[in-house]
């Protein structure tokens, strides 16, 4: 059953999402997503041409995929976000299924032959254990034999190239200042951002789970998926020492059968 009572989080300020949209979202990270989402397919090896993109945002991995002959389901909460990917889609002239949904709610059983989490979409609840909870949606929402793909930052690396605080300017002059604090002994990163746009400032704070490798491996075994393997970058490079992202892929064992 939906729960319609949450509070509300962090990540429900629209404002957030519209005021860091140009340092989060620019035209080159389109174009990024490209080869991005054509490595992924490569490494995920999915049978079937029915596609879940989970926190899709504003479509940066849902167009690629519908370019590529996917069909495609694309799942946010935020209005916002979703209005930009029904913009560019109809720019390119693509059917895609926008779904304004929480991901802790989102289900649809074997439907899906890939499902995606892109670009550090997972580990935004205080309750670790509602991370736990999309994981059993996804597996529930793919068919047998189906592929979750997953790619975040890691803990590993975060501890290796941590800094405290960061700037990011745009050619407009639009700044981005980052500030980041590890807490509750290297299970989360506490963010607060400030842009700064036509000398009016705007803060906004928030926190991410952190997850290793291992972590998130046992994290998607306990939700059903087998054959884990992990790699340290988009090229399918080991998840080692010099790994720069967290790619975990996992699988729906053939015979399964979702519980509805």
């Amino acid at each position: 059953m939906k729960n319609h009572k949450r509070r509300k989080e962090w990540f429900d300020d629209e404002a957030l999402w519209r005021e860091t949209f140009p340092f989060m979202f620019s035209e080159q990270h389109f174009a990024a997503a490209i080869e991005t989402v054509k490595h992924a397919l490569k490494l995920a090896r999915a049978k079937g041409r029915s596609a879940l993109d989970l926190c899709c945002g504003p479509g940066r991995c849902s167009i690629p995929l519908s370019r590529l002959g996917f069909s495609v389901t694309g799942v946010d909460r935020m209005k916002y976000l979703l209005d930009k990917a029904r913009e560019r889609a109809r720019a390119a002239n693509l059917r895609i299924e926008w779904v304004k949904e929480d991901m802790r709610d989102f289900v649809r059983p074997e439907s899906y032959d890939l499902a995606l989490s892109m670009y550090t979409s997972f580990g935004y609840f205080e309750d670790r254990g509602e991370d736990d909870k999309v994981l059993s949606n996804v597996f529930r929402s793919l068919r047998p034999q189906g592929v979750f793909l997953m790619e975040m930052m890691g803990k590993e690396m975060l501890a290796k190239v941590f800094q405290p605080a960061s700037v990011e300017t745009l050619p407009d002059g639009s700044m981005l200042v980052e500030q980041r604090q590890i807490i509750d002994g290297w299970s989360r990163v506490h963010n607060e951002w400030t842009v700064i746009r036509k000398s009016r400032a705007r803060k906004f704070a928030f926190h991410l789970n952190l997850y290793s490798g291992q972590e998130l491996r046992e994290k998607m075994e306990n939700a059903g998926f087998r054959q884990v393997k992990l790699y340290g970058n988009m090229d399918g490079d080991p998840y080692g020492p010099r790994a720069q992202r967290l790619i975990a892929v996992g699988r729906k064992p053939k015979g399964t059968v979702s519980q509805i």
